[in-house]
């Protein structure tokens, strides 16, 4: 424990783990919700135990187990809301495998002609891949289904859990789990994982979607700041931090 560090942010920036480094055994709830300044969305939640009960639990969840969900809470969303989320794999499914360097020729052939793109037979796959380009071809899965329903998919960029409001409700519902837990039986987390989101309103989401705006206007400033240095002929120095429903609503999910 370092008695010097005084929040949780002070610990993120140090690059210093405010939990349990290595997960310990033991059975585990996993927990998908979505939420705005209002409070979380009745009905939204998804909470299932994980099979695992020791090493990495992330691969518990799935792209097509995470996309049931979000179609259904969707239909929850006023269209012409924002919905925020990371990019984690099970966010991330496109709706087309796009070519690479690792397909065979032929293949990367029948894609280009699939999309009535024109090309040489004689072309190197090198040549082929350069005839479109490859943005335009990775649609998510995700992306795709929220627009179809009128609701804007933002992503944030790695590493910067901070700009989701639903990263500050998560640290306040396992604190509240925390010390509360005396038998540390699943029962009792289950009963006190309800307590805690239900103890989360729209008051407290509120002031978590303010430190996040707050957030996002020092990095504004910042961002101007390493422009001007950019235009002086300033070198930035940079530290890598690593680890791992209404028209204007911003809905934030994890």
């Amino acid at each position: 424990m370092d008695n010097d560090i005084k929040s949780s942010k002070q610990a993120f920036l140090r690059g210093l783990s405010s939990g349990l480094k290595n997960p310990q055994k033991g059975r585990r709830l996993i927990i998908t919700h979505v939420g705005n300044e209002d409070g979380f969305v009745e009905g939204g939640e998804w909470i299932f135990e994980a099979k695992k009960t020791e090493g990495d639990y992330h691969g518990e969840m799935d792209a097509h187990n995470f996309e049931k969900w979000f179609e259904r809470i969707l239909d929850k969303i006023q269209p012409g809301s924002v919905v925020v989320m990371d990019n984690a794999p099970y966010h991330s499914r496109q709706l087309e495998n796009v070519p690479n360097m690792s397909w065979r020729k032929d293949a990367i052939q029948a894609w280009l002609q699939s999309k009535n793109i024109a090309f040489e037979t004689k072309e190197i796959k090198a040549q082929l891949l350069s005839k479109f380009d490859k943005e335009k071809y990775k649609t998510k899965y995700v992306d795709d289904y929220a627009a179809s329903k009128g609701v804007t998919v933002l992503r944030l960029p790695p590493y910067h859990c901070e700009l989701n409001p639903i990263e500050l409700i998560w640290a306040q519902v396992k604190s509240f789990v925390g010390r509360k837990n005396k038998t540390f039986t699943m029962a009792e987390i289950k009963i006190l994982l309800k307590e805690g989101l239900a103890r989360i309103g729209a008051e407290e989401w509120a002031k978590c979607v303010s430190h996040v705006l707050k957030e996002e206007e020092q990095m504004k400033k910042l961002d101007g700041i390493m422009d001007v240095a950019s235009d002086a002929g300033i070198q930035p120095f940079v530290i890598n931090v690593t680890g791992d429903t209404s028209d204007s609503d911003h809905y934030d999910t994890e």
